[in-house]
């Protein structure tokens, strides 16, 4: 928060480091990726004039995510997906409204084709965000 729109000059550094801590799960507290995704949001939040062009790597990372964390069957505790799946959510609605509704556009196939509740019910969120 303190680099404010001066983030930018670090975006692509930044965006690697993000997206290597989305990959790997740290164990049952999940704390590091909890804390990128707080990191994350708030890059969006400061930087959100050069997030269009990181769309897609960032929607991909996203929904790699989701569906890492709704798949996986390890000791991770129930609250710890749930908090993973929101912050990737609010990560996800924060993109849509940088990108003038693109990601909506891009999760509407998506959204109809995907039988796993817990990951329609994160779509039906992006959806409905104004």
């Amino acid at each position: 928060p303190r680099l404010s729109i001066l983030i930018v000059r670090h975006l692509k550094r930044l965006e690697r480091v993000i997206l290597g801590y989305l990959e790997i799960s740290d164990g049952p507290g999940e704390e590091a990726r909890l804390g990128i995704l707080q990191t994350l949001q708030c890059t969006i939040e400061h930087a959100w004039p050069r997030m269009p062009c990181r769309l897609p790597v960032l929607l991909k990372a996203l929904l790699r995510l989701l569906w890492d964390v709704h798949s996986e069957r390890g000791p991770t505790p129930e609250p710890v997906r749930a908090a993973l799946l929101h912050g990737a959510t609010q990560c996800l609605i924060l993109l849509d409204r940088c990108c003038q509704g693109q990601v909506k556009v891009l999760l509407a196939g998506l959204h109809s084709s995907c039988e796993e509740s817990r990951l329609q019910e994160c779509f039906r969120k992006v959806q409905e965000s104004t």
